[in-house]
């Protein structure tokens, strides 16, 4: 008989004993004919069994989820306790329609200065409007959707051509896009615009329903055995306020990757450094924000995945209250981690799309009883005050536990800055089991996606996938049930932890990810690749998040912004 770890009940743990762990993962790094090989072992009937043993050994995962006693009761949704309404925030119906919804976010937003965009009689380049500047510019006759869907449909037509290539998009329709910006303009010219947000283009992320593109999930085979028939509840919100959808974002495959490599489709390079990763998985919706095409784009986050690529492209992206979108007509529908959330090039962007995909499920409202959403009122200076009472929570042996020193002092700069001028306190937490945290996320959503793919990969079409998509399968084939359950009583655990650090601060502060965009190895673009220490450094602060269903938001900061 093994020797077995008895851990103590959360809610007796003494948190002076808590020592950082500086995570350290043993995998390959491995691309080209090392990485096909590699595939081919793992595969393999017995082999690969042998194989993901040892890794998960030497990863400790053996030993926290078969060798250990976990007190607590399993919890495989995420459980939050009733919550008072925060100060200054606007309290929104969720039954309203999102045309009404967005009319509110907006009242909520500072006041709009056309001066801030235009100057003189020159119109400005179209790059990096903000959705306001976009509106302003269809009322006031300045410009029209058709005009701007001209652009846009040549920006992306050019990509094709790109040395090397930059494929935002998986499935666009010119035609499709020159019709519904006809109808937009058409609604300005008749002043029946139906909200802020008609005649604004947004990508949607491959792996999200938007009739009649086919969601691939970037796969090459997806549309085969699941047809779309109708836009998903987040996408048909969007147009019911007259967005114009520009297609379908390119993505890492399934969402089983942070860096954004895709052989199927090619990968999506950095819009500011083309000779690095987006981040992933959706590299698309990044990208093209980050490239001034589009003021928006919806993304998913199982695992960071709205907020990696949104860090790593100087964007912002919001990963909503797990529940608060509908996941309804998404490839991974049906999992307890994972949310539809939005990309924009600024916080207020975020804000207006927001309101117009939000709604719980009628099944998450029934399960989750979640209170009503809202929104933080910025209409007036003394709402926006109240951000000095903010209490910041900082872990910092994890703040700093980062690829660069640069990361962590740049955001170390921000902290002392909302100090100064806002008045903001920070103070210093531990979070416990940040390992086990990461172990039982893995195994969450790994076992979820494995469930939801089994059938088609048992008919034959796992092995079409790409190489790396191929051995997180393997990995995650080799989860079994005990596992599962082990990793949902982890969850309570560290719900219990941070449950009692929010009785003491109010966010979480750390940088979004461990480095800063990995350059892409030439010998990755054709197969892919499978580097687990750089997953590890892009997932390093973004768990929580995902496995506890809370909500978070990475903001771009820069040393300019300090400069003298």
């Amino acid at each position: 008989m093994g020797k077995k770890r008895v851990m103590v009940p959360a809610k007796d743990l003494d948190l002076s004993t808590v020592k950082y762990e500086h995570e350290v993962v043993k995998a390959p790094h491995l691309t080209g004919l090392m990485l096909k090989l590699f595939v081919r072992m793992v595969e393999a009937p017995v082999l690969g069994s042998l194989i993901m043993s040892f890794l998960k050994k030497q990863n400790k995962m053996v030993e926290m989820l078969q060798n250990t006693e976990i007190p607590e009761a399993p919890m495989f949704k995420p459980e939050f306790p009733p919550q008072d309404a925060e100060p200054s925030v606007v309290i929104v119906d969720e039954e309203r329609k999102p045309e009404d919804r967005v009319e509110l976010a907006l009242k909520c937003l500072p006041h709009y200065d056309p001066a801030s965009c235009w100057s003189g009689d020159s119109l400005p380049s179209f790059r990096y409007w903000k959705i306001r500047d976009y509106a302003y510019a269809y009322r006031s006759k300045l410009v029209t959707p058709s005009m701007v869907a001209e652009k846009i449909i040549s920006v992306i037509e050019d990509c094709n051509y790109h040395k090397p290539p930059t494929p935002l998009l998986i499935s666009f329709d010119a035609e499709d896009i020159r019709k519904q910006a006809a109808a937009s303009t058409r609604r300005f010219e008749e002043g029946n615009q139906l909200s802020i947000l008609d005649g604004i283009f947004m990508a949607i992320k491959d792996d999200i329903d938007c009739y009649p593109h086919p969601s691939k999930g970037a796969t090459t085979w997806m549309h085969e055995v699941r047809s779309v028939e109708k836009d998903a509840v987040c996408v048909s919100r969007l147009r019911s306020c007259g967005v114009i959808l520009v297609g379908k974002a390119n993505m890492h495959e399934l969402g089983m990757g942070t860096t954004g490599n895709n052989p199927n489709y090619g990968t999506t390079r950095n819009p500011h450094a083309v000779e690095r990763y987006t981040g992933g998985s959706s590299s698309g919706p990044a990208a093209i924000v980050a490239s001034g095409l589009c003021s928006a784009a919806l993304g998913t986050d199982g695992g960071g995945s709205v907020r990696i690529p949104s860090s790593l492209c100087g964007v912002v992206g919001l990963k909503t209250t797990y529940g608060r979108t509908s996941m309804e007509g998404s490839i991974c529908d049906a999992g307890t981690v994972e949310i539809i959330g939005p990309i924009a090039s600024t916080v207020e962007d975020v804000i207006l799309v927001y309101a117009a995909i939000l709604g719980s499920s009628p099944d998450n409202r029934i399960s989750l009883r979640p209170p009503p959403p809202c929104f933080p009122d910025l209409s007036s200076l003394k709402n926006a005050n109240t951000l000095g009472s903010l209490r910041l929570g900082k872990y910092t042996e994890w703040f700093n536990d980062v690829h660069s020193t640069d990361i962590s002092d740049v955001c170390e700069d921000v902290l002392k800055l909302l100090s100064k001028s806002h008045g903001c306190e920070t103070i210093e937490i531990v979070i416990p089991e940040l390992h086990e945290m990461r172990t039982a996320h893995v195994v969450s959503i790994g076992s979820e996606t494995q469930c939801s793919l089994n059938p088609d990969c048992e008919d034959g079409k796992g092995v079409k996938l790409t190489y790396d998509t191929r051995i997180s399968m393997a990995l995650f084939r080799s989860f079994t049930a005990s596992d599962y359950v082990a990793a949902q009583c982890l969850r309570r655990r560290i719900m219990h932890h941070h449950m009692e650090i929010f009785k003491k601060v109010d966010v979480i502060v750390t940088p979004t990810t461990g480095m800063t965009a990995p350059k892409i190895p030439s010998t990755a673009l054709k197969d892919g690749e499978t580097d687990m220490q750089v997953t590890a450094y892009l997932m390093r602060f973004i768990i929580a998040g995902n496995l506890l269903g809370l909500p978070a938001i990475t903001v771009p900061v820069s040393s300019a912004f300090f400069s003298p």
